[in-house]
């Protein structure tokens, strides 16, 4: 039986998600040597260097530093919906399912849950959940897509798919956001140039803790009118943060530093996937294009004697429901770290169902 490195073991591989990485050195020393200031007043520079540059980066009017990707996603529902309407988005999207009811309890609005496959969303499936101006209904007022899509094992939206969605939107009188919590993962997969999304979104979460590498922090973007807006809810949410220049610097080296490395991201991602699909305790194995791999668990095993075995092999992972698990790649996973989890998937025995 193939057995671990005790070293291997002794730290192990955490495949649980990308937010679970740390700064490097070269990040470390850029938030050190931050220039800030109280932010709250406006003053803290490197906070504006911040949102300026990911402002001109994807070609918006403004942008806002708050903590959290859910901040943003949820300031943005706030400022585009009303008390009484309603937000359209895929069943699996994180604005819906992760982020504690925060659609109802921030926005008091209703949400319009889609299927689409691998939660990528169309024309074709948007437009006939759109209501009719009608006392009896919720006004249609919001289109949320994500961007990659986490429960769909990182599925990506084209520009050529997201400019349709757009068309149906304005005809619609419907504002367009975007959930980008990987949103530079799917430009990476894509080759699409992130100057072109400004024009078909009036709100754009780009975060950047999770395949970036920051520590904190997500830029919600918009209109100036928008993020003025969006910068009062963020007080009332208790979002209004001091001398947040720590942070920021941390996102700036990332965003310098962080973006050419996701491909390589992607290529482990692929051959962790390859490596499943031969295991004969794997039923299924989710396309892969970008850092997620989520797959199923024969029907003759369970998930947690797949995970405990992992673990015992020192790899950690995580369930996205009852027979389904999910690796991701980040740039804390190495290639020995890959090459370690390909050998222990083959050769791994998890006990079978009685």
């Amino acid at each position: 039986m193939y057995s671990t490195p005790k070293d291997i073991l002794q730290m192990k591989t955490d495949f649980r998600s990308d937010t679970v990485t740390v700064p490097t050195p070269g990040m470390l020393a850029a938030m050190m040597s931050a220039k800030v200031g109280d932010d709250v007043y406006g003053e803290d520079e490197t906070v504006a260097e911040l949102e300026a540059k990911l402002s001109r980066t994807f070609n918006m009017e403004a942008g806002l530093f708050c903590p959290s990707g859910t901040m943003t996603n949820q300031i943005a529902i706030k400022c585009f919906t009303q008390p009484m309407d309603e937000v359209i988005c895929d069943q699996t999207a994180h604005v819906y399912r992760y982020e504690g009811g925060g659609i109802a309890y921030h926005s008091m609005a209703s949400v319009r849950l889609l299927h689409g496959p691998r939660g990528i969303l169309t024309p074709e499936l948007i437009a006939p959940e759109i209501n009719a101006d009608d006392i009896h209904y919720p006004s249609s007022t919001l289109v949320v897509l994500e961007n990659t899509v986490n429960k769909g094992g990182g599925a990506c939206y084209t520009l050529d798919q997201i400019a349709p969605i757009r068309e149906l939107c304005k005809r619609h009188g419907l504002k367009l956001h975007l959930d980008g919590a990987r949103i530079f993962n799917a430009l990476t997969a894509t080759g699409d140039m992130a100057h072109n999304y400004g024009q078909y979104f009036d709100g754009i979460s780009v975060c950047l803790s999770k395949g970036l590498g920051a520590p904190v922090g997500s830029v919600l973007l918009g209109s100036k009118e928008t993020i003025q807006k969006a910068r009062k809810i963020r007080k009332a949410f208790g979002g209004g943060m001091r001398q947040a220049g720590f942070l920021a610097a941390a996102g700036i080296y990332a965003l310098d530093h962080h973006v050419q490395r996701l491909a390589q991201d992607h290529q482990h991602a692929v051959l962790l996937a390859d490596a499943l699909q031969a295991a004969d305790y794997v039923e299924d194995v989710m396309p892969v294009e970008s850092n997620i791999v989520i797959f199923k668990v024969a029907k003759e095993y369970s998930t947690a004697a797949v995970i405990s075995s992992l673990d015992d092999h020192g790899i950690l992972c995580g369930t996205t429901g009852p027979y389904t698990i999910r690796f991701v790649t980040h740039l804390n996973i190495t290639e020995d770290m890959v090459a370690h989890a390909v050998r222990t998937i083959n050769n791994l025995k998890p006990f079978r169902n009685s």
